[in-house]
């Protein structure tokens, strides 16, 4: 009976260490368990981007810091000219001038009226419009160039620029303001309105819609160095530059809002002189590929 006794005794300690074991073992089994999980949805990613072929390279800035945005690349920023003239008009002349300056005219009285003074909300809503021409501009000058089987002129880019230019702009004026629900709502109707509209009259007449714009970038002129003066007076208060204004831009860390209105201002400029230089050359009878296409004019 002793030795039975002593016998199960020391199953029953050697059951315990066995189950204090099998305890530890399961419990790490549980931790490899996930590494391996985690392991393998890595070597998953892996697969699928060594696959397909498409994975980003390590980005840096110049200071050696890693790149944070997926929307542009440091090789598509830039400084912009800010000695350009902000003053230059072109003077309506033939009918299809005036018919374009009094339709800017008359666009902007509704405008003036819903956003008085509120520029940061007036901005948003004007790049939403502005982004639309160039991508119009683009698209019709795309398909003509493989329909008559002929190059562009480099025209085809340089609109496409321009579009994403103002595109970046509005992604600015989203982290400054904040636009309520009615504003996303008129955002979505006109430029519903707009671009059908665009794309119509690009079809008919190049030219006109080129000068339109050309208007359309000079009231933009106005409507920021209104927005700077209402900054300079007070009205607006002058917060730090968005960390994409910075970056897109190339302004120094210490950036405000002046700034970044002041770079948007000179580009729009820019623009101006652009849509203005393209409705010339088809008034003068040729076509916008006879030209040099102003790329990277920024």
């Amino acid at each position: 009976m002793e030795f039975v006794r002593t016998t199960v005794i020391r199953g029953l300690l050697n059951g315990g260490r066995a189950g204090n074991r099998g305890g530890r073992m399961l419990s790490s089994g549980g931790g490899a368990e996930a590494q391996v999980k985690e392991k393998k949805e890595e070597k998953k990613d892996m697969d699928m981007s060594s696959y397909w072929g498409i994975s980003r390279p390590k980005i840096t800035r110049e200071d050696g810091t890693e790149w944070p945005w997926n929307c542009f690349m440091p090789w598509e920023t830039y400084q912009t000219d800010l000695s350009i003239d902000l003053k230059k008009h072109h003077v309506p002349r033939t009918f299809l001038d005036k018919f374009a300056y009094r339709t800017v005219k008359i666009l902007r009285v509704p405008t003036d009226i819903f956003f008085q003074r509120r520029y940061g909300c007036r901005a948003m809503m004007l790049e939403t419009v502005a982004a639309v021409p160039g991508m119009v501009g683009g698209m019709l000058l795309h398909l003509k160039s493989l329909r008559k089987l002929q190059q562009s002129g480099g025209w085809i880019k340089a609109l496409l620029e321009e579009a994403e230019n103002e595109r970046m702009h509005l992604m600015t004026m989203v982290e400054l303001v904040q636009p309520k629900w009615y504003e996303r709502l008129l955002v979505l109707t006109v430029q519903g309105v707009f671009f059908n509209s665009f794309f119509v009259l690009y079809v008919l007449s190049p030219k006109l819609a080129h000068r339109i714009v050309g208007y359309l970038e000079e009231e933009a002129i106005h409507s920021y160095t209104e927005f700077l003066k209402d900054i300079d007076s007070g009205a607006i208060e002058n917060v730090p530059a968005p960390a994409i204004a910075i970056d897109y831009w190339r302004l120094p860390k210490d950036a405000t809002l002046k700034d970044v209105i002041t770079v948007i201002r000179a580009d729009e400029a820019h623009h101006r002189d652009v849509n203005h230089f393209a409705s010339d050359i088809q008034v003068q009878g040729k076509e916008l590929r006879e030209a040099p296409a102003p790329l990277g004019y920024h």
